[in-house]
């Protein structure tokens, strides 16, 4: 078969690409695109609608018209599939070659091979995942490293589930009718073609992380989508499982309703929790001080909002049939032991506060905190996979328990945490640019989550002129001397100077603005990862 002409391919091809972009793979991602082009476009106006509805005063609430889903007791979700039943520690990161096998040999139960927030989306990082994966399903990874390491996967690999690029996200390097392809339909339309029948025919399944949702609608738009994929493809209906993270402040009111739109498909929900920060401070950045958080490193999972946020998750999620999984341990580990001790004593609270709050299992960035994770909820669990029996029936959270952050127990911002928004946010974008999704910045893992918490505290404290703890007040001439400073400190470690040059007007442009843009990749991808090939 030749390429289907209404593909065209606009990336530099490499070697092994032609085993991912094959004809008959490409004509599947193109038939899923036409199928659901135009209603993903509708629901993205919706969005945008909603945001600037809330940018204007407006608050959020239960849905009134959808009360009978979340008050019907007697529905439930197809739950857990092969591999899936016991969940108690989930490795996440990006499907580069090195970390698939770090990865699957973890220890860990699932490995969220991560295509969204863990990978900068180069068309090389993007491809050659795909292809990391084949070869991992079909034990194709052996690599010996000139120093001598082998890499290869061990006999008990944790179980795949595949975190495609967001709605909102578009690939410009494939273009289907003169149109940039959806990302996540390039994602996962090439991961399914390819290993979902290999997955299945070793006991798997092809399984899925759903990111960045914010409401019901788009949840039925990835059932709509899993259904027409599998026909098309001649997979049983209801083989595919999909864990939604909720990690969007408008989707907090409306989980019942996100999996019962996906039941026949759902496995459960993640408390996707810095993704969760950056939606609540991006919606209710321009309401006014009263809606001003304090520095990130204050804002722990103990918080009133936000334990009713997760609460409010594990409640519905077991009342569902559904796993509920906790949040991000993005500690690593760190040279100096008494750091290291520090770092782990907060990682395992975290894991054991979570495990005794009903969770049936947790994240982490790195492969040492497997272990601290697993024995947090070794004590709980014991030999049983789940904690689905734990309804939480005293859970009763309201609209005012998620918005409150009135209730915090944190003080105010202080010029040190705005100085680390600033470094944190340009030391990510840096490596970005360069190709590296997830980096260490100051001892934990960060990806990009946590860039668009930095830029949009940024952006909320200098648009209300908030006082710092000293009694300075945040302003664009600070936040550009921060700036200024951290660009010098950067230089001085023998960055690429025009990278940091432009990884300085991104966080401008996307922090000091009159505006706060909804997403700080949408633009830096395109005018900065987009490699077209050039005619020879």
């Amino acid at each position: 078969m030749s390429q289907p002409s209404r593909v065209e391919i606009l990336g530099e091809p490499e070697d092994r690409f032609d085993e991912i972009l094959t004809p008959a793979a490409l004509d599947f991602v193109a038939r899923l695109h036409e199928a659901f082009a135009d209603r993903r476009a509708e629901l993205l106006a919706e969005r945008r609608r909603r945001a600037a509805a809330l940018a204007a005063g407006g608050t959020l609430d239960f849905l009134p018209e959808t009360r009978a889903v979340r008050e019907d007791s007697s529905w439930r979700v197809a739950g857990a599939g092969p591999g899936l039943h016991d969940r108690r520690v989930e490795i996440t990161g990006p499907p580069e070659r090195r970390m698939t096998v770090n990865a699957l040999n973890s220890g860990a139960k699932v490995w969220l091979a991560d295509f969204e927030d863990a990978t900068s989306p180069t068309w090389h990082n993007l491809v050659s995942g795909q292809l990391n994966l084949i070869d991992a399903i079909e034990r194709r990874i052996d690599d010996t490293t000139p120093e001598g390491r082998r890499y290869y996967i061990g006999d008990t690999p944790a179980t795949i589930v595949v975190r495609p690029r967001g709605w909102h996200l578009d690939e410009q390097h494939l273009l289907i009718d003169g149109r940039p392809a959806i990302g996540a339909l390039v994602d996962f339309g090439l991961y399914l073609f390819h290993c979902g029948r290999p997955q299945i025919a070793a006991g798997s399944g092809p399984y899925f992380y759903l990111p960045k949702l914010e409401n019901h609608l788009e949840a039925r738009l990835w059932n709509e989508v899993f259904t027409f994929a599998q026909a098309e493809l001649g997979i049983p209906h209801g083989t595919i499982r999909a864990t939604v993270l909720i990690e969007t402040v408008t989707a907090a009111f409306e989980m019942d309703e996100i999996l019962h739109e996906l039941r026949d498909h759902a496995a459960g929900l993640n408390a996707g929790r810095w993704d969760y920060l950056f939606s609540l401070i991006k919606n209710f950045a321009q309401h006014g001080p009263r809606y001003v958080l304090p520095d990130r490193s204050t804002l722990t999972m103990t918080q009133p909002f936000l334990r009713a946020y997760t609460d409010l998750l594990v409640r519905t999620c077991h009342r569902r049939g559904a796993h509920a999984i906790g949040g991000m341990a993005a500690a690593i580990p760190q040279r100096d032991p008494a750091a290291d001790a520090v770092a782990l004593t907060k990682v395992r609270a975290d894991k054991e506060r979570e495990a005794g709050d009903g969770f049936d299992g947790s994240w982490v960035a790195h492969p040492g905190l497997v272990d601290t994770c697993r024995t947090a909820f070794d004590a709980v669990l014991g030999d049983r996979p789940h904690q689905l029996d734990r309804t939480r029936a005293d859970v009763e959270v309201t609209a005012a328990h998620l918005l409150g952050v009135q209730r915090l127990t944190a003080g105010l911002p202080t010029e040190q945490g705005l100085r680390a928004n600033v470094a944190v946010a340009l030391r990510y974008l840096v490596a970005w640019l360069g190709g590296s999704g997830a980096v260490a910045v100051f001892g934990l893992m960060e990806d990009v989550a946590t860039a668009e918490i930095a830029r949009c505290q940024i952006w909320q404290w200098q648009h209300h002129c908030t006082r710092l703890t000293g009694g300075s007040l945040a302003t664009p001439d600070l936040v550009r001397r921060l700036i200024d400073r951290e660009r010098a400190a950067l230089l001085a470690e023998g960055c690429d100077p025009a990278r940091v040059d432009d990884a300085v007007r991104i966080l401008e442009e996307t922090s000091l603005g009159a505006d706060l843009p909804a997403f700080l990749t949408t633009e830096a991808y395109a005018r900065h990862l987009v490699r077209i090939r050039t005619a020879a």
